[in-house]
């Protein structure tokens, strides 16, 4: 899998192969795929801009402004600011989701969602800084992309123009070519050939226009770090993961203490007892005496096991295979993406595995959701796994021990827990473990 640095379109403008990879054709049907998306917003916009701009004028020119176009410019504003969360909704849905032609990293929310959960988070999108965020893109998607758009167009037709100089000369007398004119073909080629070198830069500036849209959309549509609904770290500590190590391993000893000693103890006198009344050379006598060693043993086995439980099919089925057995016995259907190009070190595994488990089973227990995506993947030093639901979101790390806890584990080997769960959703648990090659 190849880094994150060739997994969106900024990095892949700083490569030597830009211009001859399919990074430039993907930037073309992100923008093309954009026009009519910009196009409906900006002419929603126009039908209040438009008269803005003519009061602005009559103000600048001493001429009174009418009554009733100040009473439209008043009612529609404050219609479109009360419709603006609800209809950038949909609208950062799909852009999440077409921001993979061109930035292929993870991020939250990238599946359109359904009916059901767009009507669940209405309620919740006036007082949201998540959805005022996406109203903001909205209005910057209708207002300056189709301006940015319509500048390079005329970029791209002035320079059309300067190739086809050489013809469109002798079809009339004379030519305006930039700040002169010509009236010969032979005057015209200069330009045209200085126009044809120009073609492989504004495929690049055409490159460097979509990125900052994308830049943009990722921003105001992921979120800053501080927003509840952002992708942020899980506070944890290194004083309460080594205290919640220790009280949850004095639990398990307290647990087979009380629990499987006495049990393994009293077999251990019944099968000595045994011992003393079967002859010595009885046929049992040496299946016997090999049982009651198995059971003084026993209980030196159960305290190894506290000291770090591996499971079985961990072990059998590697991390990824682990992963939909997990899936399998979800209550929820779970598609798994795995995608590991080199082993993965034990002890990440077994965290891993273990974040996965748990993840399942807060989605199963809380979530409130119908479906569930795990995706394993692997970074330069990174193994990264990421369980995002449909669910209703609002997650918080302060309201339970359960992400906390998730968080002690991962540090525990120097990784990190992050998660995104605005109001009615998606939520997404990001955790980054170490896994250097």
């Amino acid at each position: 899998m190849p880094s994150n640095e060739a997994l969106h379109l900024p990095a892949a403008l700083r490569r030597r192969g830009y211009l001859i990879s399919w990074w430039p054709w993907r930037a073309l049907a992100y923008a093309v795929t954009t026009v009519p998306i910009a196009g409906v917003l900006a002419f929603g916009l126009l039908v209040v801009v438009a008269p803005s701009v003519a009061v602005v004028n009559a103000a600048r020119q001493g001429r009174p402004i009418e009554l009733p176009i100040v009473v439209f410019l008043t009612v529609a504003g404050l219609v479109m600011l009360a419709l603006a969360p609800v209809v950038s909704a949909p609208v950062a849905a799909v852009e999440r989701w077409r921001l993979g032609v061109v930035d292929q990293r993870p991020f939250p929310g990238r599946r359109l969602p359904l009916p059901d959960q767009i009507l669940r988070s209405l309620a919740a999108r006036y007082t949201s800084a998540a959805a005022w965020r996406e109203a903001a893109y909205a209005f910057w998607l209708g207002a300056v992309v189709p301006v940015a758009y319509w500048m390079f167009a005329l970029l791209v037709l002035v320079d059309l123009t300067l190739v086809a100089s050489p013809w469109l000369v002798g079809d009339a007398d004379e030519v305006i070519v930039l700040w002169t004119t010509v009236d010969t073909p032979r005057q015209a080629v200069p330009y045209a050939i200085g126009a044809l070198l120009l073609v492989p830069v504004l495929w690049y500036l055409f490159g460097l226009l979509v990125a900052g849209q994308a830049v943009v959309a990722r921003w105001l549509l992921g979120g800053p770090p501080a927003d509840p609904a952002a992708l942020r770290e899980v506070t944890r500590s290194r004083a309460r993961l080594v205290g919640a190590y220790e009280a949850e391993r004095r639990r398990i000893e307290r647990d087979v203490h009380d629990g499987a000693q006495p049990r393994l103890t009293s077999l251990t006198v019944q099968l000595g007892l045994a011992r003393l009344d079967v002859p010595a050379d009885s046929p049992a006598a040496g299946p016997l005496a090999v049982a009651h060693e198995q059971a003084k043993d026993l209980m030196v086995t159960l305290r190894q096991i506290v000291q770090g439980i591996r499971p079985q099919n961990l072990a059998e089925l590697g991390l990824a295979g682990a992963a939909r057995e997990l899936a399998g016995e979800a209550a929820i259907p779970v598609v798994v993406r795995a995608d590991l190009i080199r082993p993965v070190p034990e002890l990440v595994e077994t965290t891993a595995y273990f974040v996965l488990s748990e993840s399942l089973n807060n989605v199963a227990r809380h979530a409130g959701a119908t479906r569930a995506e795990v995706r394993l993947s692997q970074t330069d030093q990174h193994l990264v796994v990421e369980v995002e639901d449909d669910g209703r979101g609002g997650a918080d790390p302060a309201r339970g021990s359960g992400l906390t806890g998730l968080a002690d584990r991962v540090a525990a080997v120097d990784g990190r827990l992050l998660l995104a769960s605005p109001t009615g959703g998606p939520t997404l648990v990001r955790v980054e473990l170490p896994c250097r090659p």
